[in-house]
């Protein structure tokens, strides 16, 4: 009975801290047009608000996932927990664009750290491979649920009190969640190599410099053009940081992110996946946004009401993700659900956005349903992947990839949208490039699912734990 209700403190801590996590991914879409009212932003400044939490969050968590198994799963994500609070407190007060990209960094740096942290809480609570990889779909599944609702529950805080609500209403939940995960017991099993991990700092400053040297140069290539010195110069950069980064990693005995962890087919198969769902969903919510509100005058409320049919779906589909992945097998399940998106963003190619809404809206429950079986078979099947000392790096690779794919989703919708006079017009190729990636994304999947072995965790629906190698 006792471990029971240390599971569900477990649990619940865990989930109510990613929810916040998804939610401000998500709500902020909706209030982009009001900061700008407020604050006086553009094209750029309103993506650096979406960016800054975003390129902060995936730079880092390869680092909370370090920090998380070196100092214990329970002390990162409290302090995670913490400088989220303090963080979306700030953001609610800032009176000038700057300061609130600011708030937004830091609330990025708590996210990087509570969330492998979380990860790694379940994993290290519930022994049971099975139990395990249903917990994990209930974590993402009511990520789902954080994601869907965001867009909505954010027009309503706006309508009613004011677009800085969006981030004041994170202070008493964060402060719950602390609370919560105060009254879970501190374990020493929690973190076997808290004693012999290093940090690695040259690899996280490689790793940053990369993402945000990439990120710069696709935001300001529309502006001023991909053959400009200086966009060229930064992707050249961030060339040379990525492959520094890997360089890096390869010769350390100790690395943030151990290269081996690639040499199964569900590892590399997972990452690639969450990448691609998450460049193609946020930059959809990223075009949706500017041009409910930007271009077609609707208020924030009418804009959460009109992200329902892309949104609504979210929480079902990840519910039904792992009982799905039974009936199906996860390989032919993250296949379809890419072949099921990818018609969709065809589709919205097809009908073009100067459509009426009523036909705009149709294929969005597709586009949203696919992402939300996506995300909860990829993570569980990832997680089992690999043995569990090493939980937080490898939640870390996970969510640094799904981060990073939002990132770019959002810098490359607001380019293409940046060189067009029209919203719409910029939204065309946005749309197949996404269905594009969804294709590639779900052929990759299928190609490891058949090379891999019943140890892999992709070729069926049996997982199974692949232990670390001895060297």
């Amino acid at each position: 009975m006792e471990n029971v209700k240390h599971q569900q403190r477990v649990l619940l801590a865990t989930s109510l801290s990613y929810v916040i996590v998804i939610l401000d991914t998500s709500i902020v879409n909706v209030a982009l047009e009001p900061i700008a009212n407020s604050l006086a932003g553009g094209i750029a400044g309103l993506q650096w608000i979406v960016t800054a939490y975003t390129l902060t969050f995936a730079s880092l968590l390869l680092t909370g996932g370090t920090l998380g198994d070196r100092h214990g799963a329970r002390n990162v994500y409290i302090a995670g927990l913490a400088a989220f609070t303090v963080a979306s407190a700030l953001c609610g007060a800032a009176p000038s664009l700057p300061l609130l990209v600011a708030g937004r960094i830091v609330q990025g740096v708590g996210a990087a750290l509570l969330v492998p942290a979380s990860l790694a809480l379940i994993n290290h609570t519930w022994s049971n491979s099975r139990e395990r990889a249903a917990v994990f779909g209930v974590w993402a599944g009511l990520g789902g649920v954080a994601m869907a609702s965001g867009p909505l529950l954010g027009g309503v805080l706006i309508g009613l009190i004011g677009w800085r609500s969006i981030f004041l209403v994170n202070v008493p939940i964060c402060l719950a969640g602390i609370v919560l995960a105060l009254r879970v017991p501190a374990a020493r099993s929690d973190s076997p190599l808290a004693n012999t991990r290093s940090f690695d700092l040259a690899g996280q400053l490689a790793g940053i410099a990369a993402l945000a040297l990439l990120n710069i140069a696709i935001i300001d290539a529309p502006r001023d053009g991909w053959g400009s010195p200086a966009v060229i110069g930064c992707m050249v950069a961030a060339l040379a940081a990525g492959a520094a980064f890997v360089a890096i990693e390869a010769t350390r005995a100790q690395p943030m992110m151990p290269l081996d962890l690639f040499r199964h087919a569900v590892f590399p198969a997972a990452v690639w996946a969450s990448m691609v769902s998450a460049v193609t969903f946020y930059g959809l919510m990223f075009d949706l946004s500017l041009l409910f509100q930007r271009q077609l005058g609707y208020t924030p409320l009418h804009a959460g009401l009109a992200f329902l049919p892309l949104t609504i779906v979210v929480p079902v589909g990840s519910l039904l993700s792992k009982r799905a992945s039974g009936w199906l097998g996860v390989k032919w399940l993250v296949a379809g659900a890419f072949l099921l998106s990818a018609g969709g963003y065809f589709a919205l190619m097809a009908l073009g956005p100067a459509a009426p809404y009523a036909l705009l809206a149709l294929p969005l429950p597709a586009i949203g349903f696919a992402a939300s079986l996506i995300t909860p078979a990829t993570t569980a099947a990832m997680m089992a992947s690999v043995d569990r000392q090493r939980a937080g790096i490898a939640a870390g690779v996970l969510n640094a990839a799904r981060q990073t794919g939002a990132l770019l989703g959002v810098a490359l919708s607001g380019g293409l949208i940046a060189r067009h006079a029209e919203i719409g017009e910029g939204m065309q190729p946005g749309f197949l490039i996404a269905g594009v990636l969804s294709l590639s994304a779900g052929a990759i999947w299928w190609r490891a699912a058949t090379r891999s072995g019943p140890q892999d965790g992709i070729a069926s629906p049996a997982i199974q734990p692949v232990q670390r190698r001895s060297h």
